[in-house]
C-alpha cells in the first residue's frame, strides 16, 4: 500500500552518503548514466545552539508531563520521523517493518489490498489500485481518500496506525469507509486482504497487428519482463502495425525499471535527468540503439493515477517523438527519493533530486499534459430499432458485386468489436482509434521485422 520509492537505491551499509545505480540492468541493453552538472556550493548554516535547547526542553516536558508515560526510544522515533515528514510527503524513516514493505514494493509480493497510498494532509489519498486486487475488484479508483478504517476514523493522530491496517495476512478481513472523488457520500467497502503477487507486464492483441502493453508498475523485473513477453507475442503474432502502452492507475516504482522501460521504445535521445545538491544525486539516462517495436506507432495511455516512474516513461516517450500520450493528466510526483542506510535494521528514504524529462521540464505538481484529452467516461451501446434497408445490398435487383462471390462478409465492418471495446473500456477504445490513425497516416504496412535486443 505504500506509494513506491522512485528509488535510486543506496546499498551502503556504513558510510551515510548517497550513491545511486547508474546502470540498470535489463536484458542485455543498458542505459547509461552520465553525471550532469556538478551542484554549487552554499554558505554555511550552522544550527542555533537555542534551538538544540528548545528541542531538549521540549523533549523533557514531553517525556514527564504527557498525559500517558512515552519510553525515550518512542520519543526519539516521533522526533526523527517528525522531521522527516515535515520535509514532503515522500520523505520517511524506515524502521526493520518499513524496509521489509519497501522490499515487497520493488518485487511486488506483499499481503494487502492492492492499493497505492499516499498520506496527504492527515488523510490517506488513493494514488491508484493495483490491477487484479481486492481493491481494484471493490471499485476504489484515483483519487479516493480513506476516511475510516475498521470503523476508526483517520486523522493526524494515528494516521500511521491506519496506514499500517491496510496490510496484514492474506485471508484476514478490513472494512474501508471511502469517499470516492467528487463525491460528498462515503461508503463501506468489505475487503479480504490477499497475497499480493503482481505481475507489473502483460501483453496481449487487441486486433491482429494492435499491440497492448499494460505495465501496472515498476518492479526490478519489469523491463526484463516487457521484453520477454513482447518478444513471445511478436514471435507468435508477427511484427506489429502499432501498440498501446497502457500507464493508468500505474503508482510508479523504481527509476531504473523506468529507464529500461523507456529504452525498450527508443533508439537515441535522453530519457530523464535528475539533479540535486549532491554531485551523486546529478545523472543523465540516455537510450541506446534496439526498439522491440522497431519505430511502429505508440499511443500512451494515462489518467491522473499515472504517477513517479510511470510519468518518466510517458515524458521520454513524448519529448522524443516516440509516442502520442492520451487520457488525463498525471499525477505529477516529480521528485527522486534515495534509501540511504543507518544500520542494518533502519534507513532513511530522503527526496534528494528532481527529475526532468528530456526537454528540461519539471512535472512536480503539474503532471504530464496529454497530448489528446480524454474525459474519464463511460458509454453504452445505443439501443436502435431494427432496419428494413440498411445498404444497397438491401434493395430488391440491386447489381451484385462482381467481386461477391468471394466469400466477403460485408456487415463485418469493425463496427461490433469497436462497440464492445468502447462499452469495456472506453478509453483504450479511444486510443486504439488514435493509433490506427497514426499507423493510416504513415503510410506502410507493419514492419518486415521486428528489432531484437542485443
Amino acid at each position: 500500500m505504500r506509494f513506491p520509492t522512485l528509488s535510486l537505491i543506496a546499498l551502503l551499509m556504513a558510510a551515510p552518503m548517497l550513491q545511486a545505480q547508474t546502470a540498470p540492468a535489463h536484458g542485455n541493453k543498458q542505459a547509461e548514466a552520465a553525471p550532469a552538472k556538478a551542484a554549487s556550493s552554499e554558505t554555511p548554516d550552522p544550527v542555533d545552539l537555542n534551538d538544540i535547547r528548545n528541542f531538549s526542553r521540549v523533549y523533557e516536558i514531553v517525556r514527564q508531563a504527557y498525559v500517558e508515560k512515552v519510553d525515550n526510544k518512542t520519543l526519539m522515533k516521533a522526533a526523527i520521523s517528525g522531521m522527516l515528514t515535515g520535509l514532503d510527503p515522500h520523505s520517511e524513516y524506515l524502521d526493520k517493518e518499513g524496509l521489509a514493505e519497501l522490499s515487497e514494493d520493488t518485487t511486488g509480493q506483499y499481503g494487502g489490498l492492492g492499493i497505492e497510498v499516499l498520506q496527504v494532509d492527515g488523510t490517506l489519498r488513493i494514488i491508484s489500485p493495483i490491477d487484479d486486487t481486492p481493491a481494484s475488484r471493490a471499485g476504489i479508483k484515483p483519487g479516493d481518500t480513506i476516511i475510516k478504517v475498521d470503523g476508526k476514523a483517520v486523522g493526524t493522530e494515528n494516521i500511521e496506525e491506519m496506514f499500517k491496517k491496510l496490510r496484514g495476512e492474506p485471508g484476514s478481513k478490513v472494512v474501508l469507509t471511502i469517499l470516492h472523488e467528487k463525491s460528498d457520500k462515503p461508503i463501506d467497502m468489505p475487503l479480504v486482504r490477499e497475497r499480493i503477487s503482481i505481475t507489473s507486464v502483460k501483453t496481449r492483441e487487441l486486433e491482429p497487428g494492435y499491440a497492448y502493453i499494460r505495465v501496472s508498475q515498476f518492479q526490478n523485473d519489469t523491463a526484463a519482463d516487457l521484453e520477454k513477453k513482447l518478444g513471445e507475442l511478436i514471435k507468435k503474432s508477427g511484427a506489429q502495425r502499432g501498440a498501446i502502452l497502457d500507464l493508468r492507475s500505474n503508482p510508479g516504482g523504481l527509476l531504473t525499471a523506468a529507464v529500461g522501460v523507456s529504452d525498450d521504445f527508443l533508439d537515441t535521445g535522453t530519457i530523464v535527468t535528475t539533479k540535486g545538491r549532491l554531485q551523486d544525486a546529478n545523472l543523465n539516462f540516455a537510450a541506446h540503439p534496439g526498439d522491440l517495436l522497431n519505430g511502429a506507432p505508440m499511443v500512451v495511455l494515462v489518467d491522473n493515477g499515472t504517477a513517479s516512474a510511470a510519468e518518466i516513461v510517458s515524458g521520454a516517450l513524448k519529448d522524443n517523438h516516440r509516442a502520442l500520450i492520451v487520457g488525463r493528466r498525471t499525477f505529477g510526483k516529480g521528485v527522486v527519493q534515495t534509501v540511504l542506510p543507518l544500520d542494518a535494521d533502519h534507513a532513511v528514504k530522503i527526496t534528494t533530486a528532481r527529475y526532468y524529462t528530456p526537454n528540461g521540464t519539471s512535472i512536480q505538481a503539474e503532471g504530464i499534459k496529454p497530448d489528446i484529452a480524454l474525459a474519464d467516461l463511460a458509454v453504452n451501446k445505443a439501443d436502435s430499432s431494427a432496419t428494413l434497408i440498411g445498404s444497397e445490398a438491401d434493395l430488391r435487383n440491386h447489381l451484385a458485386n462482381e467481386d461477391g462471390g468471394k466469400g466477403k462478409d460485408i456487415d463485418n465492418d469493425g463496427s461490433a468489436e469497436n462497440a464492445k471495446l468502447a462499452t469495456q473500456d472506453y478509453a483504450l477504445s479511444q486510443a486504439l482509434n488514435v493509433l490506427k490513425g497514426l499507423v493510416l497516416n504513415r503510410g506502410v504496412a507493419a514492419p518486415a521485422d521486428a528489432a531484437t535486443k542485443h
